[in-house]
């Protein structure tokens, strides 16, 4: 049995953007405990995984966990070092067969997938498996670096704020990315991101709710995965994101969905602010914002971000505008303080990224 010890540590529990930072705790007979100030998890060796290592650390994963990354120092004590995963030199399956095998097998893969990807997005597209969409969904989260926000008080508030237009068990995640655009991502496997561009373009949080309803909206109706393989072909499914992170961005500014495909996230949306008595006045008003800012058209430019492949901003306004109920007493979806915790998110995280175009 080898000795218990303790030894700093940061993590993501796999289920919000929050990083936690504390101790990593070994109990000398097959478990692993964190311990944070505001966080407690325990979970058998077993389950961890070699991720990655970065300048100075080293990233483990669970099995069990798809979401979770643990972060550690480069230079672990050899009593830890014994109990944590080895790395292996190109995957665990790869490894087993063989560099050789394994290319043949991945070459013949990917022709395949090409036949398969690029003539059929529409029904490829919903059908793919949730591990592998949840697997590109971390890879594109983690293209954005340290740029997604957080603080005590903006996380509370995103997360009542999702709650009301998500109201599945399962629910999707949420965050505000460091990046002055006016955009909002559904990303795959249950993940969306708000551009803080687009937060600070809000006036109320009823606007912010239309968008991030659209977006759920987008995830809901299985549309990720069927915009991607149209957008960017089988590469994504390959590579997971560009690596280099201002393509990526920019590449999944103007991912477009199907006209059908916006106005059903669009309808979703409208569904949700109604089941929970949301006012959709906010998202109409925003609407006709953007289109005396950017022009009442589906052409607009590519910095408009979440406008340039939607429906005319004009046709949407109506649309959620004639969704008011007649004298309807809506109650705020969020107090002022919520939402300025929100608009505040990115200028109050001490350690968020900035994100630079050039």
């Amino acid at each position: 049995m080898a000795d218990a010890f303790a030894i700093a540590a940061e993590w993501y529990d796999g289920t919000n953007a929050v990083r936690h930072s504390g101790e990593l705790a070994w109990d000398g007979s097959g478990g692993f405990t964190l311990v944070s100030p505001t966080a407690r998890d325990s979970f058998a060796a077993a389950d961890l995984r070699f991720g990655e290592t970065r300048p100075g650390q080293r990233v483990y994963r669970r099995e069990s966990l798809p979401g979770f990354r643990l972060i550690l120092p480069e230079d672990v004590p050899p009593g830890l070092a014994a109990q944590l995963p080895a790395k292996s030199d190109y995957g665990a399956w790869i490894d087993r067969l063989g560099l050789g095998k394994a290319a043949a097998i991945f070459g013949v893969a990917s022709a395949a997938a090409v036949a398969l990807f690029l003539t059929a997005p529409d029904w490829l597209g919903p059908r793919i498996p949730a591990g592998w969409e949840r697997n590109i969904g971390e890879a594109m989260v983690g293209d954005f670096g340290g740029r997604i926000c957080n603080t005590p008080a903006g996380d509370a508030a995103l997360a009542k704020l999702l709650s009301k237009v998500d109201p599945a068990e399962e629910r999707v995640r949420a965050g505000i990315a460091n990046i002055d655009m006016v955009n909002a991502v559904a990303l795959p496997g249950g993940q969306v991101l708000l551009f803080d561009g687009l937060v600070q373009q809000a006036e109320s949080p009823e606007e912010l709710a239309g968008v991030l309803g659209h977006e759920v909206g987008h995830v809901r109706e299985r549309h990720v995965m069927t915009a991607l393989l149209r957008q960017f072909g089988l590469s994504i499914l390959l590579a997971g994101a560009d690596s280099g992170v201002t393509n990526s961005i920019f590449g999944l500014a103007s991912m477009g969905y199907s006209r059908e495909a916006e106005r059903e996230a669009d309808e979703y949306a409208r569904a949700r602010l109604k089941e929970s008595n949301i006012s959709p006045l906010g998202a109409a008003g925003f609407f006709e914002r953007m289109s005396e800012e950017y022009g009442d058209n589906a052409d607009a430019p590519a910095l408009a971000g979440w406008l340039a492949s939607h429906p005319s901003s004009g046709e949407r306004a109506e649309a959620y505008r004639d969704a008011a109920d007649d004298g309807g007493n809506y109650a705020p979806v969020l107090t002022p303080d919520e939402f300025a915790a929100l608009k505040s998110m990115c200028e109050e995280d001490p350690d968020v990224e900035e994100f630079d175009f050039f």
